[in-house]
């Protein structure tokens, strides 16, 4: 009986409507760790997806550069960047996207110094782009990502995200970049800059792809086989990567030192302006964990026991608490308005820094209800990345 239930807790999809009478089924730590993973693989498999259209968008653009294919592979992009900011929840602690071989710096780094890579305002000749010295290949990127400072980016969704938008020069919209740009005789270096673009995307497919591999079910030897076998240690884990996401990175990182400097180099994606989903996206995939929910793009909604469950059995009203706080935490971020670089701007008291700074205090807030609520199943040894 009990083997039955095992196995029903695990591969069960529920509704949105009724996801919660897990809870009442006291599962085990293994059973959520397991019902992770799972979500793990998705999150990545649809991150892969939504980052393949956006792949035969840009190459369509690449074909024949136009105004129209312009905003399709931007669309394309905005498309994959909402997968893929709920995935950022899986990381902070040393799994396969950010241990010391992990691609996470060559995916999403940030700020970057747009001049490391092309042309910007003032600097026409800037960049690797501009340099037809500087082989352009998946190799040569991987090297130049973050050679000599780490705002050297020369890789991921943002170099990507810069190719397509060009720097932000207006205060109400994200950056205007011609396709003209890609268009011998339209801009120096058009060919170069297409190359760029192309190597970049297919860069980010291949760390994506073996993120998915590493977390496939059914492998004797990958990272998915053993985190699972890894009991309270991995329960941790999971603990520690909404604890460092809530606190160190998005309310740290990504909204307090933008709040602080009113800089707009400092916000997440500052060419595109999308830091506002952003931010929307990363609360989203804490939820998404903390719930054992997830919804893939297609509709089809994953759920199963998640940390709420557990916690729930030895402390359901901690588990209310704590469930309230965080949806509390993505009802702010989606308060947030763009521009973001608008939002950031002004006295303390201006709307826009108000709407910011609720999120930072709910998001603050829930990392000591995720402590308490770790602490509740036993975990008492938590490293939180801090801002």
């Amino acid at each position: 009986m009990k083997k039955a239930l095992t196995a029903a807790l695990l591969g069960m999809t529920l509704s949105l409507a009724s996801p919660f009478c897990l809870a009442e089924a006291a599962p085990t730590p293994g059973i959520v760790v397991a019902h992770y993973a799972k979500l793990v693989h998705a999150g990545y498999a649809d991150t892969v997806s939504s980052a393949q259209a956006m792949k035969q968008a840009i190459d369509a653009f690449l074909r024949a550069p136009s105004s129209g294919a312009l905003a399709a592979a931007r669309k394309a992009w905005l498309a994959a960047r909402e997968v893929y900011g709920q995935t950022e929840a899986f990381r902070f602690y040393g799994g396969p996207i950010d241990d010391e071989n992990g691609p996470e710096a060559r995916l999403n780094a940030w700020p970057m110094d747009e001049a490391y890579v092309d042309s910007v305002e003032g600097d026409p000749r800037a960049g690797l782009v501009n340099n037809r010295k500087q082989p352009i290949t998946k190799k040569a990127l991987a090297a130049l990502n973050e050679r000599d400072g780490e705002e050297n980016i020369a890789t991921g969704w943002h170099a990507i995200e810069f190719m397509l938008w060009g720097q932000d020069l207006s205060e109400s919209g994200p950056g205007d970049r011609s396709y003209k740009d890609f268009i011998d005789g339209g801009a120096p270096n058009a060919d170069r800059r297409r190359q760029y673009l192309k190597v970049t995307t297919e860069l980010l497919l291949d760390d994506l792809q073996a993120l998915v591999r590493a977390w496939a079910p059914g492998q004797a030897s990958n990272y998915r086989a053993r985190f699972e076998k890894g009991g309270k240690e991995s329960l941790r884990k999971i603990f520690v990567g909404l604890g460092s996401l809530s606190r160190g990175e998005l309310a740290g990182e990504r909204l307090e030192v933008a709040l602080a400097s009113q800089d707009q180099e400092d916000e997440h994606s500052c060419f595109s302006d999308n830091t506002h989903r952003d931010a929307v996206t990363n609360a989203k995939g804490i939820e998404n964990v903390w719930l054992g929910e997830y919804k893939r793009p297609g509709g089809e909604v994953l759920a199963g026991p998640g940390l709420r469950a557990l916690v729930a059995a030895s402390d359901a009203g901690l588990a209310d608490r704590t469930t309230r706080r965080i949806r509390a935490s993505v009802e702010a971020a989606e308060a947030i308005q763009a521009p973001f670089d608008r939002e950031i701007a002004g006295a303390r008291d201006a709307p826009g820094r108000q709407r910011v700074q609720r999120t930072i205090d709910s998001l603050v807030a829930q990392s000591r209800d995720l402590v308490e609520a770790a602490n509740a199943v036993g975990i008492t040894r938590l490293t939180l990345v801090q801002p």
